[in-house]
């Protein structure tokens, strides 16, 4: 299934995909796309849905964040082969977490702003992996059972705030907007093997990065039981797993993202995004 979240902003409703490409109403079956719409319940009361009896949504509404109610994004750095080698640094022995603010999270095709005072403005097409089941201390044979969808996250990234003034990397990561998500939630029996899809990034039309989730370092298995040792992970929680390089700052020179550019990233069956930089 492909699960969405259409209407203005702080007003959406949910809604689904069809196989008929069709974007149809679900509020009369849940009054949004939750965590516990994601349960193993949750789930299976969804696909006995006849989605064909669903309303037909007219128009092109605008699609915000596809989940509501988002515990916690938990980031991976370094995640990628060839982005490690790209910026210069040795593979890491472990992975790299940190916390990307809630308050970053942004809907697919909104606007990206810079904040005042940023100047190294950059873009990472990542693969999220939507905690649908509690974890706490699993092991990886078991993790994916914990991981009810995938969706597309941009992990916006200002790299002076988050290199040149101390602290850690989360400061760099979570001003407002600078977590697009979506188009929409895809169930993990749709997506199949996780470190199998292609994911790429184009601005103003030019390719930028062009990778697979099968350079990953640290597998979405491996992931979500490591970071399930450190923190219990909760439904509707998202680890966003890292990205390939391509990155505005590993280009000689770099090559940041400007007011008026226009990003545009995406992942083999999770649709594509695409936001313009707007100033504030």
């Amino acid at each position: 299934m492909k699960l969405v979240r259409y209407g203005r902003a702080g007003a959406e409703k949910p809604g689904l995909i069809g196989r008929d490409g069709a974007l149809r109403d679900l509020s009369r079956v849940v009054k949004d796309i939750t965590p516990e719409a994601l349960s193993p319940a949750g789930l299976k009361r969804l696909r006995a849905v006849k989605t064909d009896r669903l309303p037909v949504v007219r128009g092109r509404p605008r699609l915000g964040c596809p989940l509501s109610g988002i515990g916690k994004m938990v980031c991976i750095g370094l995640n990628y082969t060839d982005h490690a080698q790209e910026v210069g640094l040795a593979l890491p022995t472990e992975p790299l977490l940190f916390i990307k603010a809630n308050s970053a999270i942004n809907g697919p095709a909104d606007a990206i702003v810079r904040p005042r005072g940023a100047v190294k403005l950059d873009y990472e097409v990542e693969l999220g992996a939507v905690i649908g089941r509690d974890a706490r201390n699993v092991s990886e044979a078991d993790a994916l059972r914990h991981v009810a969808a995938y969706c597309i996250v941009d992990d916006v990234s200002e790299r002076a705030f988050q290199m040149e003034h101390g602290g850690t990397t989360t400061k760099g990561k979570s001003a407002d907007t600078f977590a697009p998500i979506g188009p929409y939630l895809v169930t993990a029996d749709e997506v199949g093997d996780p470190q199998a899809l292609e994911v790429w990034t184009t601005v103003n039309g030019q390719a930028r990065q062009r990778g697979t989730t099968a350079n990953m370092i640290f597998t979405v298995r491996h992931l979500v039981a490591y970071v399930s040792r450190f923190m219990s992970l909760r439904a509707g929680d998202i680890i966003s797993t890292g990205t390939p390089a391509g990155v505005a700052h590993g280009m000689k020179p770099p090559r940041y993202l400007e007011p008026g550019d226009v990003v545009e990233m995406g992942i083999t069956g999770l649709g594509a995004q695409k936001s313009r930089i707007v100033e504030r």
